[in-house]
Formats: structure tokens, sequence, C-alpha cells
């Protein structure tokens, strides 16, 4: 059956407002496909960003609703804390577990997308860190559909583009401004609707869990069929066990309960709870070598010289510990730690 691309996914996280706006800016009045964004927002604040799109070009844009038709020449943004899935022509919003630390998720989006429009969906990655959107791509491109990422030398933050460039290979790769161009193009190529002939045959049976996983499906979170082969590893999130999801393209990383990860995601992840933990470990020795002294001096002051000099060397034993502590945050970036860690697990995988 021959059909039409339909729908456009786009995801973007830093430096992703300016690429949306050109992009949205340029896009044709009578451009025959919708155009769903996802952006990484804070969970707790209110988005403007269906509004300063809105005012960039033609197309009419609108935050996400629940069950709401695709309608073609339209832009539908995710709302903070949900994921923005689709299943069959409807949009759907769900509260479903973190993916890479991002909810909403582009992966999400790009994933459902794939699994329930295949050829139809054009999926593009804009400007932002790390590489969240990859493996959504990935699977835009199994079910046949159109790869587009932004030029990582066009972009404010290349990394996630750089990421699908490496792990996809996408059919284009050009500068925000000249994808709209692009776009409307293959929206109106006549393609071969049935699902991709060489996808591997494990591939949608991944996809459907992982898609029921993010929409909070119960029977898959107490399914006994684990995500993918034990690791040693624990899940930021929830400090449940993580899964090595059983893929070739990327190393990626599931709990039971959903929550996902990328290597270099989830190595970040963990060089910022390395942060959490020397500050609490700094902070709780400061309390230590305060309260010694605190003390001490109380000690002094009854007559109980013996009992305070104790107390005396343990705030100067937990004085030096703080210092030692706070020499090793000077000298060492815990926040580069992630992609170092994230470098050491893929050459252990190579």
């Amino acid at each position: 059956m021959k059909g039409t691309r339909d729908v456009v996914v786009v995801g973007a996280s830093a430096g992703g407002v300016e690429a949306l706006r050109t992009l949205v800016g340029t896009l044709p009045s009578d451009l025959p496909a919708a155009v769903l964004v996802v952006l990484h927002l804070p969970a707790q604040s209110e988005s403007a960003l269906p509004a300063i799109l809105n005012r960039c070009g033609p197309l009419p844009v609108q935050a996400a609703e629940q069950g709401q038709v695709i309608e073609r020449g339209h832009v539908y943004v995710a709302r903070p804390d949900l994921h923005l899935a689709v299943a069959d022509d409807h949009l759907i919003l769900t509260k479903g577990p973190r993916e890479n630390g991002h909810r909403p998720a582009v992966d999400v989006l790009f994933r459902t997308a794939a699994r329930a429009l295949g050829p139809r969906v054009i999926g593009v990655v804009l400007s932002g860190a790390l590489d969240d959107g990859t493996a959504g791509m990935l699977a835009v491109a199994a079910r046949g559909g159109v790869t587009v990422a932004q030029d990582p030398d066009d972009a404010l933050y290349p990394a996630m583009p750089n990421s699908v460039i490496e792990h996809v290979e996408p059919d284009h790769i050009l500068p925000a401004r000249d994808i709209a161009a692009v776009l409307d193009e293959r929206c109106r190529e006549a393609v071969d609707l049935a699902p991709a002939p060489a996808m591997p045959a494990e591939l949608p049976a991944r996809m459907r869990m992982e898609t029921r996983m993010s929409q909070l499906d119960r029977d898959t979170v107490t399914s006994e069929e684990s995500p993918g082969v034990p690791s040693s590893l624990t899940c930021p999130d929830c400090s449940g066990a993580l899964f090595e999801m059983d893929t070739e393209e990327m190393v990626r990383f599931r709990c039971r309960v959903g929550h996902a990860w990328s290597a270099e995601s989830l190595a970040v992840e963990q060089g910022l709870a390395f942060e959490g933990a020397l500050w609490m470990a700094m902070r709780s020795l400061e309390e230590r070598a305060a309260l010694g002294k605190q003390m001490a001096q109380t000690a002094r002051e009854r007559g109980n010289p013996m009992s305070a000099e104790r107390f005396e060397q343990l705030g100067k034993d937990a004085a030096r510990g703080a210092r030692l502590i706070h020499e090793l945050m000077e000298r060492i970036d815990v926040r580069n730690l992630g992609g170092a860690l994230a470098g050491q697990s893929q050459t252990a995988e190579g």
C-alpha cells in the first residue's frame, strides 16, 4: 500500500529553542504533515514553548492533549513532566518512567511513533546535550522512516546530533534553516507503507515492551520477563537492578519498572551522584568538626580536660577529612567524570 510521510517527530534539548524557532519559522503553510515536538523541560514549570513557536511561522502550534487526533498542518508540543507518545493516529500523554533522566523524553516519542506509523515518520534531532533521541532514531530508521540530524556545526550543543550521526548514519545532516525544505520534499513522496523488511526479528517485541513501559502498563512491569541481561549496575532513579538491553546498535539499560538509560547518560548521572555524595560527606564532616569543637569547649568549662582533649581531637580529624574532600573536588571535574566513565564503558564493550 502506498502513502506519504505525514508525521514529523522532533527532539531537542539544550540550545533547542533557537533551533526549533528556526525550523518552525521556515515550515511551509501547506506542509502535508503534523509536527510533534519534545524539548527537555523542567518538571515543575509551565512551558512557554507553544506560544513562542506559534509566533514563528504559519502553522498553528499548541500543547499536546491526551487522546488528541493528529492533524496535518499542526505542531504539537510535549507538556512538562509528561511523555508525549503516539498510538495509531492519536497523541498519548503519560507519566511513565523517565528515560535518560527526562520526562518528556525524545526516545519515547520517536519509538512510539515509529512503532505505530512505521514509514510514515520522519525523525529530526536538533541541538542538545548527551544522547537522548538516538535510540528512538534507531527505531525510526528500523521501521523505514526518514532520519534527519541538525549539522553539529550549526547546533549550540552538538552532542545529541553527533550521537545520532555516530549510531544511525542519518539520511540528512543539515543546518536548522535548511531542514524545513527537506521535510516538505520528503513528506510529498509516495512511499510503501509496509514495515521495513530488514527489521531485526527481535525489534518488534522490544519496541512493544518499551512502549508499554513508557505508558505505565502494569502487566509489563510485573512480568517475569526481564528487559535484558542482568548487569551489576543500579538505576539512579529507583535504585533497582539495571538490565542491559539486547541491542547491537548502542549500549542501553533498563530497570524492571522502566527507567531507561544510555551508557553515556547513566555515566553522567553517576558522576552527578558522586558529586552529591562528596558534598554530603563534606557537610557531615564539617558538622562533626563543629560539634567536636563545641563539646571540647563545654568539657573544659565543666573541668573535664581529658574529655575536652578527646572531643578536640575528634573535631580536628573531621576538619582534616573535610579539607581532603574539598581538595579532591578542586582537583577533579566531577561533572565530566560521567563522560570519562562512559568512554571507559564503551572501550570495555569494544
